[in-house]
This record gives C-alpha cells, sequence and structure tokens, in this order.
C-alpha cells in the first residue's frame, strides 16, 4: 500500500480532502448525468418528456443509490483488510462481490423490464407523461448491468484507497452521455427514450474502461477464478452492506413517494421538482462525497487499531461540510430561480422548482453534520445503526411530514421542501445521542 493511500498516518485534513477531491468529481459526474439529460430534454423535447425523465430518473436513483450503499460493505470490508495488513483476504471479496451483484442485476433487469409501466403508473406520474416515463424506465432497466457493474468497480478501487480511478471512468462516461444526448434528443428527436439510452451507452463504456484498469493495475493481493463464488467473504460484505441498502431502499422509497405527492399537483409541478432535484443532487455533492470517502478513512484507522484518529477524521469531515454547506445555502436560497433557469425555459416550472428550493435550502447545512457522522458510523461497522437512524428520518418524520404539507388546501412546494432539513435534524440529534453512548461504552472498557 502506496503512502497516498494509507490513511493512518499523516495530516488527516490533507489525506482526507485529497481522497475526497476524486470521490466528488465522480459525483459532479454522475449528477451531470442526469442533469444533462433534463437540460437537453427541456430545451430540445417535450414537456411531457422532462416530466418523464425526472420521474423515470427517480427510478433509477432508487436502483442506483441502493446499490451504492450496498457495495459499501465491499469499500469498508477492503480497507479494512488493508489496515489489518492482510491483503491477501481482498481476492476472495471481490470475486464473491461479482457473483452477488450480477445476481442483484438480473433481479433488477426483470423487474425495470417487465414491469416499467406498472411502475410509472405507481410514480402517478402524469397522464401526458405515463408513456414515455415507462419507455425510460425500460430502457435504464435493460442496461441495468453495467449500471450495478460500474458501482461494484468503483466500491472495488475505494477500498483500495484508489478514489482518483473512478473519476476517470465517470468522465468518459459523461462525454459519452453528453454526446449522446445531443445526437438523440436535439438531432434525432428521441425525447425521453434518447436520454435514456444515452446514459445506459455511457455506463457500459464506462465499465470496460474500469476492467481494463483494474486488471492493468498493480494490486498487492491476487485474484483466481477460485475466488468467484459464494464464498465466506459474501457474509462479511453483506452483514456491512445490507443494513445501508435497506436503509437507502426505503429513503429512496420515501423519495419516490414524495414525488408522487407533487404529481399530483399537476405537471408543471413535476416537471418544476424534477429540476429542483438535479439542483439537489449537485447541492448534496460534499457531504456525500465526505460520507464515502470517511467510510474508507475510518475503516483502515480501526483495522489499524487507531480509534482517536477515527474520531478525528469525523470532525475534520464536519468542519470541512459546514463551510461548503453555508455557501451553498445561499446559491440554492437567493439563486435557485438562476439555477432552475438553465434546465429549462418555462417560467412555471421555473418558479415551481424555485419555490421547493427554497423550503429544501436549509438541507445543505445540517447534512454535512449528518452525512461525516454516518461515514464515521459505515467505517466502524455500525451499520446496523445507520439502519436504524436512517429508517426513523425517513417512516417517521420525513413521509409523514411531506404528506401532510401536500394535501393542505394551500399546499406548496416549499412546505413540501421543509420535509427534507426537518428529517435530518431529527438525525442529528439521534446519531449524536448514539456517539456520545459508545464513547462511554469505549471509556468504561478501557478502565476495566
Amino acid at each position: 500500500m502506496n503512502d497516498k493511500a494509507d490513511f493512518t498516518q499523516g495530516s488527516i485534513l490533507k489525506k482526507l480532502i485529497a481522497f475526497m477531491i476524486p470521490v466528488l468529481g465522480a459525483l459532479i459526474l454522475q449528477a451531470a448525468y442526469g442533469a444533462v439529460d433534463l437540460l437537453v430534454v427541456g430545451r430540445f423535447g417535450s414537456t411531457s418528456g422532462l416530466s418523464a425523465v425526472s420521474t423515470g430518473s427517480q427510478v433509477l436513483n432508487l436502483v442506483t443509490f441502493v446499490v451504492t450503499q450496498f457495495a459499501m460493505g465491499i469499500t469498508v470490508l477492503i480497507a479494512r483488510y488493508l489496515g489489518e495488513k492482510r491483503p491477501e483476504q481482498i481476492g476472495s471479496v471481490i470475486g464473491g462481490s461479482a457473483v452477488v451483484f450480477t445476481m442483484i442485476a438480473v433481479g433488477l433487469f426483470i423487474v425495470m423490464v417487465g414491469f416499467a409501466h406498472p411502475i410509472s403508473v405507481l410514480m402517478q406520474a402524469p397522464k401526458e407523461a405515463v408513456e414515455l416515463t415507462s419507455v425510460y424506465v425500460r430502457i435504464c432497466g435493460g442496461g441495468i448491468f453495467f449500471i450495478v457493474a460500474y458501482n461494484l468497480l468503483s466500491a472495488i478501487f475505494r477500498g483500495l484507497g484508489d478514489s482518483k480511478s473512478p473519476l476517470l471512468f465517470v468522465f468518459v462516461a459523461c462525454i459519452v452521455n453528453v454526446i449522446g444526448d445531443i445526437v438523440l434528443v436535439a438531432g434525432f428527436h428521441m425525447d425521453a427514450a434518447g436520454a435514456a439510452i444515452a446514459t445506459v451507452a455511457a455506463q457500459a463504456l464506462s465499465v470496460v474502461f474500469a476492467i481494463v484498469i483494474l486488471i492493468k493495475k498493480e494490486l498487492p493481493f491476487k485474484i483466481t477464478r477460485k475466488d468467484f463464488g459464494l464464498n465466506s467473504q459474501c457474509k462479511k460484505f453483506l452483514k456491512i452492506g445490507l443494513p445501508l441498502a435497506l436503509q437507502e431502499f426505503l429513503t429512496q422509497m420515501s423519495f419516490l413517494a414524495l414525488c408522487a405527492f407533487v404529481n399530483r399537483l399537476g405537471l408543471e409541478a413535476s416537471s418544476g421538482y424534477g429540476v429542483a432535484c438535479k439542483i439537489v443532487n449537485f447541492a448534496m455533492l460534499v457531504p456525500s462525497a465526505l460520507m464515502q470517502s470517511m467510510a474508507s478513512f475510518v475503516s483502515q484507522n480501526i483495522g489499524a487499531g487507531k480509534a482517536k484518529r477515527a474520531k478525528k477524521s469525523m470532525f475534520t469531515g464536519i468542519g470541512v461540510g459546514l463551510v461548503v454547506g453555508c455557501i451553498v445555502f445561499l446559491l440554492v436560497m437567493f439563486g435557485g430561480d438562476i439555477l432552475a433557469g438553465f434546465f429549462t425555459t418555462d417560467v412555471a416550472v421555473i418558479q415551481k422548482g424555485y419555490a421547493y428550493l427554497k423550503g429544501f435550502a436549509l438541507e445543505t447545512i445540517v447534512t454535512a453534520i449528518l452525512f461525516s457522522m454516518v461515514g464515521y458510523f459505515n467505517g466502524n461497522n455500525k451499520t446496523v445503526w445507520v439502519m436504524t437512524q436512517g429508517l426513523i428520518q425517513t417512516l417517521l418524520v420525513r413521509l409523514p411530514f411531506a404528506y401532510v404539507m401536500s394535501i393542505q388546501p394551500n399546499a406548496s412546494l416549499t412546505k413540501i421542501g421543509l420535509a427534507a432539513p426537518v428529517s435530518t435534524m431529527v438525525g442529528i440529534v439521534l446519531n449524536v445521542g448514539f456517539y456520545i453512548y459508545l464513547d462511554r461504552a469505549e471509556k468504561k472498557s478501557n478502565a476495566l
């Protein structure tokens, strides 16, 4: 393991930021996928197509984010073995994960391709956009193997302390996606279907590129044919990843429910919410990058027996996140209409999007605290707790709050948007309490 990938020594701030920046870059480019789809369809497609991409991308986000969280188990386990100086265990982790994720991809393929129309109806897509939404979901489902494979390969590289390679994969893919959108949507007027085809083609290329780099990379371990099977390592990364995947699934389901609540307010509200969600995706990039980076950073230090350094990294992450969060808050709160204008020229859609952003804005600050703590607990193998606090936020706070706001006589996207920061603040209180509990338990154990 080279010095850059060794998180157990040196400046925490410098190493954390050095590792986080490529993760952030990859997340920015991933967010650009959906943003470019929405931007091009908004400029060269129809309002129905814009709604279809908005609703369909919510479904795709559900799948992508759940797979990403599931893959966190692989990242944490690989980083832990590196910290423990046992790299020989990593080959079977990668082999076992390849088999498990292939099985997941097959299941997702069947659901998304076979049930695209029912999914679109369940999402309460506006009548004018149901068919286009179905086409978008079906095409993305057809390419789900590439989407799953990309997230698995990225998790492996991050576990190895390499956050730059995933950035290269997604950079190449993003270029292909932009070209595809321009050719298929602006050129051939394929509307939402063209956007979906461009996305799948881009992901496919990124997977091929990632596999080539993995094969050529000098690894501190060997991968053999015997590693590819349902081995003992599968149980270990499933134990870490499953709670995170379940929590993320229910969280994303809450966002789908939120999308359905908004869709009932009409086509303009649906499109405006879709535009706002793309801006939200960008606003959440730094906290998300911190959370992913924190898991690798903390896990490696815990594996090396450096618990205090792991705690310091969490507080460092919170500090970095808060500085950036305050800047993003100002941009979203006071320039949300300008940001929404990048995606559409429809004044009514821009107004609806900005209305949601006003309610959401505080989330950009409070998430910096929550996500850094969640990243710490993920790296510390406390994923059952992460799942528990996530479910409390989702099922007991965010969904009920958003639903109540959506059925009011004077329902507005601003009030619905408040559901996010309110639930996050509840999550912070829960996580601070759990951190204090663990800290006291550790001190009590050390005193014995």
